[in-house]
């Protein structure tokens, strides 16, 4: 069994067992509304102006159901489409600019993504819910190897508020967290919200 002296192997073993329970489990729309009730209850979602959210796919947390009314609450809504190797951000106003884009992922549709007025700055996000494979209670993340959250969270303000939605089953002990891995600052479940900002700090200044 790949222990945490060995990081990678340890990684692809954590995110190949949380993708299978992940996968087989039951009622992800009940419990996708569950989580999604906890986040439009966060303090930081009032006060948003400008809310990037992922578009789902296969058994991650449901949120297509929900981005209308994250734009009904008077949101600017950003979602993420891949751009070579970066993931960059599209001001969504209808799930009909959609298409099937990257790894089969809904992004906006191609002839849309130069319109000036439709793309959206990293800088410009207040709020973000981010997507995993796996996650810890301090905050730290396993998503799918490829790194492009992680790189994206990186150009945010540092007082955007990073919010991982996930299933229970998803969360794990420990995920061995290397420098260029970004916390989370809050975990939300169908189970508990874990606070997660003052862990990833001390993290952050041990490291």
């Amino acid at each position: 069994m790949a222990s945490l002296h060995d990081p990678l192997a340890f990684k692809r073993q954590l995110r190949r067992e949380a993708r299978q329970r992940r996968d087989q489990q039951a009622d992800r729309e009940q419990l996708s509304q569950t989580i999604w009730q906890r986040f439009l209850s966060l303090p930081e979602f009032a006060a948003a102006q400008t809310v990037l959210l992922y578009v789902d796919m296969r058994s991650e947390v449901r949120t297509r159901p929900f981005l209308p009314i994250v734009m009904a609450a008077g949101k600017r809504v950003a979602v993420p489409f891949c751009q070579n190797d970066e993931l960059m951000l599209f001001h969504l106003q209808d799930l009909d600019q959609l298409s099937p884009g990257c790894f089969g992922v809904l992004e906006p549709r191609e002839e849309l993504r130069d319109v000036a007025s439709l793309r959206v700055e990293a800088e410009e996000i207040d709020l973000v819910m981010v997507p995993g494979v796996a996650f810890d209670r301090r905050g730290g993340r396993l998503g799918y190897g490829k790194g492009y959250y992680d790189r994206l969270l990186r150009r945010l303000r540092p007082d955007a508020l990073v919010v991982a939605a996930a299933f229970e089953c998803q969360i794990v002990p420990e995920i061995p967290m290397q420098h260029h891995d970004v916390f989370m600052d809050v975990v939300i479940t169908e189970k508990a919200v874990y606070e997660c900002r003052k862990a990833a700090k001390v993290f952050q200044r041990e490291g």
